[in-house]
């Protein structure tokens, strides 16, 4: 008991001495507003997880077929890929790399820009072993929905970093 509770005392010290921290919640301005989430596809799975998560950060979400001047947050694009990253011996790829790129920007209800445009891509390899295609089809699926997840987080913090500028200096001029 007293050595797991030891290691635990160590382990803290070690993870705080290190720098490590727990990333900060996120945090979206005050005065945005209803977003709207906009994209190519209108059932796009990645659409949808921006709302929901935009809508767990505290946001008000609005219809895409609001016509209200509203901040919008704009998937310009969404590319998936799959390239081959090896051969077996008779030429039939067995590892692959699953790529997902998408662009995005995000401006006010003025049409000031908010976030800039900017493109995101993640990858994940795996194993497709061309004789027993049992499990491949459905790794594929785990790995881009779990990329999905990825992208959604990352697209989330690329907004509060850029917004976090502004919120930084606006609290800056109140302070006397």
């Amino acid at each position: 008991m007293i050595r797991r509770l030891l290691s635990a005392a160590v382990l803290l010290l070690g993870l705080s001495a290190c720098g490590f921290h727990l990333r900060d919640a996120l945090s979206l301005p005050p005065d945005l507003g209803p977003v709207r989430v906009t994209a190519g596809d209108p059932y796009s799975p990645l659409r949808q997880s921006l709302e929901r998560a935009l809508g767990h950060a505290g946001a008000t979400v609005a219809p895409t077929d609001d016509e209200r001047a509203l901040t919008t947050l704009a998937i310009r694009s969404e590319h998936w890929a799959s390239t081959p990253l090896s051969l077996d011996q008779f030429g039939r790829a067995q590892e692959y790399t699953l790529r997902y790129a998408v662009v995005f920007a995000m401006s006010d209800g003025n049409g000031d820009v908010l976030v800039p445009q900017q493109s995101v891509e993640l990858s994940r390899e795996y194993v497709s072993v061309p004789s027993d295609s049992t499990g491949s089809d459905t790794e594929r699926e785990l790995l881009a929905r779990e990329l999905q997840r990825e992208m959604t987080a990352s697209i989330l913090r690329r907004i509060d970093a850029a917004t976090r500028e502004v919120r930084e200096a606006a609290t800056g001029a109140a302070r006397p």
